[in-house]
């Protein structure tokens, strides 16, 4: 089952990338990433982690949320499974968390050769 679901997420991630970027004529999505995806163990909901490129990511979650039933309507025509999951968009933030981290680490390894001299 574990196996299935891997694929299944694998699966739904392509589709509904493919979808957003070339179905979906929303312009204030704007470029949106699929990073993610999790189907419950009922596969009845798929929670989507999405990360935006450009600003006001608050502005183009709602975008992407007034959108849901169409892009689960053609997701549903791609999937070969008797019921398509409904869709959870949720802001993916691990990217923002990262490049603060990596600048912690820089800094303090600024102050580590300032220090050293």
């Amino acid at each position: 089952m574990v196996l299935k679901k891997e694929k299944l997420n694998n699966i739904i991630q392509r589709e509904l990338s493919d979808i957003i970027q070339m179905e979906v004529k929303d312009p204030s999505i704007g470029f949106c990433t699929i990073t993610g995806v999790e189907v419950t163990n009922d596969l009845s909901i798929a929670k989507v982690y999405v990360s935006f490129l450009n600003k006001n990511p608050q502005k183009r979650m709602e975008a992407l949320q007034h959108s849901k039933g169409f892009i689960r309507s053609l997701l549903a025509k791609r999937l070969t499974i008797r019921k398509c999951p409904e869709l959870q968009f949720i802001m993916d933030t691990s990217l923002e968390y990262g490049n603060k981290i990596e600048s912690i680490i820089e800094e303090l390894h600024d102050q580590k050769k300032i220090s050293n001299n």
